[in-house]
């Protein structure tokens, strides 16, 4: 009998240690944080397809109600201007969480697929490092979508842009990958979280459901753009910007917040 309390006490023990490694793994750097502020744009930087990097044509970016609003009231038409909002810091270990909507009419001359189409841009490139037509940054995507009232429409999909990952050991070198979400109709408000572990893996999670998750996101040899940010033969994307599309339907986030996580 005391033989086996003892290894019961020491297979407990055992037990309490690991958990508090992988909580100590997993413990947070700090609290969450809002990356905005309800007020304007700053600490972000606009870079918009055609135009120089800060030049926000049109207004197309703007903060109305401490809400962040993406509009094209003042376009004729879109034109490829596709934009991008980056925020001015790089994360690698991270929890990004975003509320947002889909409201009103595609602006004239935008992509069909476009319709109610906005993304997350993740481990991205600097806007610096941009060409000035280049349309989107290097970088892993969660894509946003809205449904169109009727058929079914994921969100938090993966799109990537300049960027590969793996998915079950196997290299996916599709453009865009769906998630398993439930489609989301009208103007209501919508949660993604994002859970990124550098270069390890990266989870999509919508209204506290996991819909998708891949690993080792990298750069696309393949690609121009991708191609000149290769350095020394190392694909592997451990970090990088973060950034809010514009891809001509108006779209709103109330909240955009990050809680750093150790590596």
């Amino acid at each position: 009998m005391n033989t086996f309390r003892l290894s019961l006490a020491m297979f407990l023990l055992t037990v309490l240690t690991t958990a508090a490694a992988f909580a100590q793994d997993d413990a947070p750097k700090g609290k969450w944080r809002q990356l905005l502020n309800g007020k304007d744009l700053t600490g972000w930087k606009v870079k918009i397809t055609g135009h120089d990097l800060g030049d926000n044509f049109g207004n197309t970016f703007r903060v109305e109600d401490g809400v962040l609003k993406v509009g094209y009231d003042k376009y004729d038409k879109f034109d490829e201007q596709f934009g991008h909002l980056f925020f001015e810091e790089s994360f690698s270990h991270y929890i990004l969480r975003a509320e947002y909507r889909f409201v009103g009419k595609q602006v004239p001359g935008g992509p069909g697929w476009a319709i109610r189409n906005s993304g997350l841009m993740l481990h991205g490139q600097t806007p610096e490092s941009m060409t000035k037509d280049q349309k989107f940054p290097v970088s892993i995507e969660v894509q946003l979508l809205g449904g169109g009232g009727t058929s079914e429409r994921t969100t938090a999909n993966l799109c990537t842009p300049g960027t590969n990952v793996e998915m079950d050991g196997k290299l996916i070198t599709r453009h865009c990958t769906s998630s398993k979400s439930k489609t989301y109709h009208g103007e209501k408000w919508v949660t993604v979280t994002v859970e990124v572990r550098g270069g390890k893996y990266i989870n999509h999670i919508v209204d506290g459901k996991t819909v998708l998750t891949y690993d080792k996101p990298q750069l696309d040899d393949r690609d121009a753009d991708a191609k000149k940010l290769i350095k020394n033969g190392e694909k592997s994307l451990t970090g990088g910007t973060i950034s809010l599309q514009s891809e001509s339907h108006p779209v709103e986030f109330r909240k955009v917040e990050i809680l750093e996580l150790k590596e």
